[in-house]
């Protein structure tokens, strides 16, 4: 097929008619400088907060960067695709990285002017701009589809598209025609269809995403990159249909880093040097999948960088069943090891490639303006008549941006075709209150597919309300071959008013909704597949907080292809399965917010078998207070194939403060306890980072080995801890504002009871205890001697850091440290800033200022602080001391022990002034919770279980404890106890 054949392309051959879109008036006619036209539209469509921009047929010569604001959609329209054209040595796209269209993260109202700092200003704008920022995770529903880019010679810097958004964000139907430049993609985010490499250097160059979640491409292909097709890392590259030919390296991950990367009927032609190159071996980050590859002059399918291993192909043509590196877990109730499995026979030649995961919409002719046939969109009339009408007497629906308030379901035809174009500009609702959707009763849907058939919604909102009780969002019954894509089920975050303002969940204190007749979790799912139903399911956007789930599938074994889907803020479960079989879920991704979403798992499966997860991100954000157990509950499933599993919690903070914007993520103590735990079996998956697990009908339980003595528990989450000179123990629960005691004389104790919020603890040689707060803007830290009256307390303040001889410094023991926001690739040197490059330049950095025990023989560095709403006990704080599960104290000069949690790795460093450290070297390929040494130079690290390894680093054993260890301290009389705390019990054993 010719590049530029549009006869096999879906496009829109003539623009709809839709009273809210504004079209470009450009020359285009590819010399011309249409630069100012273009941006003029884009700037006209965001003064109304959101848009679509209609780009018709022809060659637009650009000579400097474009801004999509947030909640654009840029289309191109006509027989022939419109391209964006940068001519041959366009000043400006020489060097370092230059890019024709950027994705903004801010409006030109905001984005314009010289006041306020603005986080993280795209470094690749021509020219660059300050006062623009990067699209960043609250960047939704911005879009470009059916444009092409063709970049000229000399331009070695040129990139086609920054791309870093969020939801509903994507790119479709597009070619890129690299040539000379370094890329056709730099950044990516959530999803992308269709798109076509040719040339370049690389077609993608990017490392994680904004929303630090997966990135998934559907349909596309790759030929002719002069170095790779796709560069990255961290992208949580998940590809379906996607085709590398005529290349030296397929899928090239950065040196130092891994990725959790998932391809199914992935097509390797003609890759001299290796389909895939695996960096960062033994790291729980590095988690590699295929299945259903194939490949013909390839003869490395994958090849390690570290190490130098290669995985040979079976032949000239080759098949790949599947394919796998990473921790691979041999069942529930166990740890993993790494592992490389492969699985492949040889071929005689390649089979013809796959048919398309999305199918193509009807074409432009055959769409039926909704307008046409009596329905309003005003959002006042009552639409369901006339609905039900156009759906009852025509296939294909347009619908043009409005609020199409409907009383009623609407019952879809076995081939019925709704289509919109922004999601959040084009609304089907459903009013609060509408009879018949109250009460006690079976869901009531808004709409309603045929059993059977091939219907399809697509660019559509749902919205149904927060007082319809009955009500869900979207009933499918539909058949294998139909599809719901692009679709947001409103409701929550991100969910557009007809005022233009954004919906508000929340009340003051983030505990309910302002309304309290809208009851959280309180209506059925949002998409309910059932019946028999089926069919593909891609980029849709599920976060109404009303409902019971984000996506409910039951009682059907018709095939089930979930790709990108987002289902975040629900009070009890985002994705749900009862009897279901043969369902596959790709780059499935869950939030769980910290009012919402306290108690919420990502899946409950039920009574399920034959089911693929793969590329799953579960997520709980830092401002969540309270534990959970699991992130997957299992009941009664069977075939249950886990493929690149991360479970973490972390939040980016895209924001400046007096000090500066940030530039990484912040850690919460509160991730998911267990990735898995299955009911039935009473087993629990303690990994939270591994590439592959199968749970089978009757899973066998591993041997029990008792190694520790349970000596309190019934806490809601104990943390915090410190031993005194005596080897006493006291730690933080942090809930109920306690801080508790504890020794083999006087067991547990409470040693104070004061509503203070305490988070950490540590000690001075006079014996004070120095706590760290969470109340203020930056903590605030006091001290007290255990013993004394509740009245004594010392309040000290932070001062000026300066030179304290013989004093200790107290660290945090674990760190969350990943670069985001902020472009770590250095073009000068063709490097990307690895994780342990940012932990160890972060950690040299000195405080400024520092709190000082009342002795002066301890040191606490004022380690930076972050602070989202109010400064009281409504607001939340952030910060690697307020995070940590606890201390660890050590003289400068000397080395220390510390964890970070982003790379799931201890190091050791060298203290020095101001809380530096430096001379970072990696100890183990474990890490997370916490790290303890014995007197002996034995080090233990707490990650799922406890690992023991000696002063070189060699794993010696481990502990096994009956829940997730998190604070490991030395203590007793002896020095020769391990204390081991877990949210909710203190453990011991002798060492």
């Amino acid at each position: 097929m010719a590049a530029t054949d549009p006869a096999e392309r879906p496009m829109l051959a003539v623009a709809p008619a839709d009273p809210f879109a504004i079209t470009v008036h450009g020359v285009g006619d590819g010399k011309a400088d249409d630069t100012a036209a273009i941006q003029q539209a884009l700037d006209s469509a965001a003064e109304k907060g959101e848009g679509i921009v209609f780009l018709p047929a022809g060659r637009y010569r650009i000579t400097r960067s474009l801004f999509i604001w947030p909640g654009l959609r840029l289309f191109g329209t006509g027989e022939r695709r419109p391209e964006l054209v940068l001519a041959d040595s366009t000043p400006g796209f020489q060097k370092g990285v230059a890019t024709m269209v950027i994705f903004a993260g801010r409006g030109p109202k905001e984005g314009k002017g010289p006041a306020g700092k603005v986080p993280f200003p795209p470094p690749d704008a021509v020219p660059f701009n300050p006062a623009i920022a990067d699209a960043n995770p609250g960047t939704f529903y911005s879009a470009m589809e059916g444009i092409d880019i063709a970049i000229g010679a000399g331009n070695p810097a040129a990139v086609g598209v920054r791309f870093h958004a969020a939801q509903h964000a994507y790119l479709r139907h597009m070619d890129f025609h690299v040539g000379s430049g370094l890329a056709g993609l730099y950044q990516v985010a959530n999803a992308c269809q269709d798109l076509r490499f040719f040339g370049g250097r690389y077609g993608i160059l990017t490392e994680k995403p904004s929303p630090a979640w997966q990135f998934t491409l559907l349909d596309s292909s790759f030929s002719g990159q002069r170095d790779a097709a796709i560069r990255e890392h961290e992208a949580s590259l998940t590809l379906v249909n996607v085709s590398m030919r005529d290349v030296p390296v397929g899928i090239d991950i950065d040196k130092g880093y891994g990725d959790w990367l998932w391809g199914k009927d992935v097509r390797f032609e003609n890759i001299s040097k290796a389909g895939v190159v695996i960096s960062n071996e033994e790291n729980a980050y590095t988690q590699i999948g295929f299945e259903n590859a194939v490949a013909s002059g390839t003869p490395t399918f994958a090849r390690f960088r570290d190490s130098g291993k290669a995985v040979a192909g079976a032949g000239p043509a080759y098949r790949v069943k599947e394919f796998t590196y990473g921790l691979t877990l041999p069942g529930l109730g166990t740890m993993g090891t790494y592992q490389t499995r492969m699985d492949q026979a040889r071929i005689a030649a390649l089979p013809p490639r796959r048919g398309l995961a999305i199918r193509a919409l009807p074409a432009t002719k055959d769409w039926v303006n909704v307008h046409t046939l009596g329905v309003k969109g005003d959002g006042t009339s009552d639409d369901t008549a006339a609905l039900q009408r156009a759906i009852d007497t025509h296939r294909v629906l347009y619908f043009p941006t409005g609020r199409y308030a409907v009383t009623d379901t609407l019952h879809l035809k076995p081939d019925t075709v709704l289509i919109g174009l922004h999601p959040d500009l084009t609304q089907i609702v459903l009013p609060d209150g509408t009879p018949g959707f109250q009460g006690i009763g079976t869901p009531k849907a808004l709409i309603e597919s045929a059993r059977g058939g091939e219907a399809v919604v697509t660019g559509l909102g749902l919205f149904t309300g927060g007082i319809n009780m009955r009500a869900t969002a979207l009933l499918w019954k539909a058949g294998a071959g139909s599809l719901v894509e692009d679709v947001k089920f409103q409701g929550g975050h991100g969910t557009r008013m007809a005022d233009g303002s954004r919906f508000d969940p929340y009340d003051a204190t983030h505990s309910a909704d302002a309304d309290p007749r809208k009851r959280w979790g309180g209506q059925y799912p949002s998409l309910w597949v059932t019946d028999g139903g089926g069919g593909t399911f891609s980029d849709l956007w599920t976060p109404d907080t009303y409902a019971r789930a984000g996506m409910y599938v039951s009682d059907t074994q018709t095939p089930g292809h979930v790709y990108e889907m987002s289902s975040e803020h629900h009070v009890h479960t985002e994705f749900a399965l009862n009897n279901v079989a043969n369902w596959e879920f790709l780059a499935p991704q869950t939030e769980e917010e910290s009012g919402e979403s306290q108690e919420a798992v990502s899946f409950d499966i039920r009574n399920a078998h034959d089911i693929l997860i793969a590329n799953l991100h579960a997520y709980r954000v830092t401002r969540t207070v309270r534990p959970a157990l699991m992130a997957v509950r299992l009941q009664n499933a069977s075939n249950i194939r886990f493929r690149n599993v991360h479970v973490n919690a972390e939040s980016g903070l895209g924001t400046c403060d007096e000090n500066g914007c940030a530039t990484r993520l912040r850690a919460s103590k509160f991730p998911f306890e267990n990735a898995i735990v299955d009911i039935t079996h009473r087993l629990e998956m303690r990994e939270r980072e591994f590439a592959v697990l199968d749970v089978p009908a009757n899973p066998s339980a591993p041997p029990a080995t008792p190694s520790v003595t349970k000596l309190a528990g019934d806490f809601y989450a104990a943390a915090g801890g410190v031993v005194d000179a005596q080897g006493k123990l006291y730690f933080v629960d942090h809930h109920s504002h306690r801080i508790h005691g504890w020794s083999e004389a006087e067991g547990l104790t409470v040693e104070r009871d004061d509503p203070l919020d305490p988070v950490n603890l540590t000690i001075d040689r006079a014996g004070n205890l120095i706590v760290l707060s969470s109340y203020g803007r930056n903590g605030t830290v006091y001290a007290f001697k255990p013993g004394t009256p509740d009245t004594a307390l010392t309040v000290i303040p932070p001062t000026p850091a300066a030179p304290h001889q013989g004093a200790l410094t107290a660290l945090p023991v674990n760190l969350w440290n990943n670069g985001e926001f902020k472009d770590q690739y250095d073009p000068t040197t063709d490097h990307f800033t690895t994780l342990a490059e940012m932990f160890a330049r972060d950690m040299a950095e000195p405080k400024a200022q520092e709190y000082v025990s009342p002795d002066g023989s301890l040191v606490l560095p004022a380690f930076r602080m972050f602070q989202q709403g109010p400064s009281d006990h409504r607001g939340w704080r952030f910060g690697d001391t307020m995070d940590a599960y606890g201390f660890v104290t050590a003289q400068a000069g000397s080395r220390v022990f510390l964890s970070n949690e982003s790379e799931d790795k201890t190091y050791s460093g060298l203290v020095g002034a101001g809380g530096s450290v430096t001379d970072l070297k990696p100890f183990a390929n474990r890490g997370g919770e916490s790290v303890a040494v014995d007197g002996q130079g034995r080090v233990y690290v707490a990650n799922g279980q406890v690992f023991v390894y000696d002063r070189d680093g060699k794993e010696q054993g481990r502990i096994d404890v009956p829940e997730r260890p998190l604070q490991l301290l030395l203590g007793g009389t002896d020095r020769r106890t391990l204390y081991i705390l877990t949210q909710h019990s203190l453990y011991s054993t002798k060492i």
